[in-house]
C-alpha cells in the first residue's frame, strides 16, 4: 500500500531555533563551570529584543545577555538590515532560583543509594527505524540536513544572497514501510531583495536538494517549491517572534513517532524530558542496531522525586523478533534508566547541549552525541 508521509525542519536563524540555541547556550555556559547547576531558561525574541527568563540555581556567574548576543551574532543576524542585530539589540533577563519544592526531589537522597529523583513528572518516548542509516525516519532525516545545508551555502559563500531564516520540508513516498521515492521538497529560505525568485529555485534545486537527497529517490514526478509565497525578505524575530520549545517535532521524529510534550532546550539533564528522552533514543536505536526490531518506540515516565521509571513500554509495531512485553523485560534487565544512571551512562553532566539546539537532537552525523552510541548492541542480542 502506498503511503505519503511529511516532515519539516528549520534552520538555525528561524526565531524559535534561536531561541532553542540561546536556551542550550546558557546550559552549556553553566555546565561547564558548575556541573551540578540546576537550569530552565527559556528564551523569547521579537523585533529588536531577546529575553531570557526562567529558574536557575548555580554556584558560578555567567554573563548571559554577552552569552546571548554572541549566539544571535554566530547565527548571521549582525546587520540592522536583516531586522535583527545582535550588535545592538536589547537583552532582558528574568531569573530566579530553582523551587524549592522541586529540589527536594531532585536533590541527593540521604538513603544508601544517594539517588536524585526525576526532576519533574512526565512521559518520554525514543524511536528508531531501519529507513536510513541513522536509524531515523526518511522524512526528518532529509528535512534537518536540507536545513543545515541551507545554512552552510548562505555561511561559506555558495549563495551570498541568503539570510539566516528558513524552512524545509519533505514528503516521502513508501510502499508499506519501504521507503521508495521522494515525492515533495518545500524550501523556503529569507533573502536579499535583489535577487529574482527564479534564481532563487535554480541555486536552490543545484546546492541544496541535489547534494543532499539521492538521486536515486528523485524522479520526473518529484515536485520542488522553492518560496512558494514568491518572496522572503522579511525574516527572522522581525517576521515572528519566537520561543523557547516551540519547534518539539523538528527537534526529534518529525511527526512519525509519538511525543511526550516536553521540549528540551535550556534544561539541565535531571529534566527528564530531556535526559530520559535521549535515553529512549538510545534504547530504541540499540534494539533496532540490534536487528530485534526494524521498527522501535520507548516510552517512559517518571514522578517527580521518583529515581525509578513508572513505566517502561516497548512497541515493535508488529516487527519484533519476540513480544513488546518480552522486549520491555528485556530493556528493564539491560538499562538503568534512574535519572542519575541516565546521566551518568551518557555523560550528561558536559556542555554539548547548545549543537542540539538546531537540525535535530537525534540521527546527527555531523556531531557525536552520546545517546546515538551502539554500545548496547551485544548485551540485547546476549539477552535474548
Amino acid at each position: 500500500m502506498k503511503k505519503l508521509f511529511t516532515s519539516e525542519s528549520v534552520t538555525e536563524g528561524h526565531p524559535d531555533k534561536m531561541c532553542d540555541q540561546i536556551s542550550d547556550a546558557i546550559v552549556d555556559a553553566i555546565i561547564s563551570r558548575d556541573a551540578r547547576g540546576r537550569i530552565a531558561a527559556e528564551t523569547t525574541v521579537n523585533t529588536g529584543y531577546a529575553m531570557i527568563m526562567g529558574e536557575i540555581t548555580t554556584s558560578c556567574y555567567i554573563d548571559i545577555p554577552k552569552i546571548a548576543r554572541k549566539v544571535i551574532l554566530d547565527i548571521g543576524y549582525d546587520k540592522a538590515e536583516y531586522g535583527f542585530d545582535g550588535n545592538t539589540c536589547a537583552i532582558i533577563t528574568s531569573i530566579d532560583e530553582q523551587s524549592p519544592d522541586i529540589a527536594l526531589g531532585v536533590d541527593e537522597k540521604t538513603n544508601s543509594n544517594n539517588d536524585i529523583g526525576a526532576g519533574d513528572q512526565g512521559l518520554m518516548f525514543g524511536f528508531a527505524c531501519n529507513e536510513t542509516s541513522e536509524y531515523m525516519p526518511m522524512s526528518i532525516a532529509l528535512a534537518n540536513k536540507l536545513a543545515k545545508r541551507l545554512t552552510d551555502v548562505r555561511k561559506n559563500g555558495i549563495l551570498r544572497y541568503l539570510r539566516p531564516d528558513g524552512k524545509t520540508q519533505v514528503t516521502v513516498e513508501h510502499e508499506g514501510d519501504v521507503v521508495k521515492r521522494v515525492d515533495t521538497v518545500v524550501i523556503s529560505c529569507q533573502h536579499d531583495p535583489d535577487v529574482s525568485q527564479d534564481q532563487i529555485k535554480k541555486d536552490i534545486i543545484e546546492h541544496v536538494i541535489k547534494p543532499i537527497v539521492s538521486p536515486e529517490l528523485l524522479d520526473e514526478k518529484t515536485k520542488y517549491y522553492v518560496n512558494p509565497t514568491g518572496k522572503f525578505i522579511i525574516g527572522g524575530p522581525q517576521g515572528d517572534s519566537g520561543l523557547t520549545g516551540r519547534k518539539i517535532i523538528v527537534d526529534t521524529y518529525g511527526g512519525y513517532a509519538r511525543h511526550g510534550g516536553g521540549a528540551f532546550s535550556g534544561k539541565d539533564p535531571t529534566k527528564v524530558d530531556r535526559s530520559a528522552s535521549y535515553a529512549a533514543r538510545w534504547v530504541a536505536k540499540n534494539i533496532v542496531a540490534a536487528e530485534l526490531a526494524r521498527k522501535c518506540e520507548i516510552q517512559l515516565a517518571y514522578a517527580i522525586g521518583m529515581a525509578e521509571p513508572v513505566s517502561i513500554m516497548v512497541d515493535t509495531f508488529g516487527t519484533g523478533e519476540f513480544s513488546d512485553e518480552r522486549m520491555a523485560q528485556l530493556v528493564y534487565n539491560k538499562f538503568d534508566l534512574r535519572p542519575s544512571a541516565i546521566i551518568d551512562a551518557l555523560n550528561l553532566r558536559t556542555p554539548i547541549y547548545k549543537q542540539t539546539a538546531a537540525y535535530g537532537h537525534f540521527g546527527r552525523t555531523d556531531i557525536e552525541l552520546p545517546w546515538e552510541k551502539l554500545d548496547k548492541v551485544k548485551a540485547l542480542q546476549s539477552g535474548i
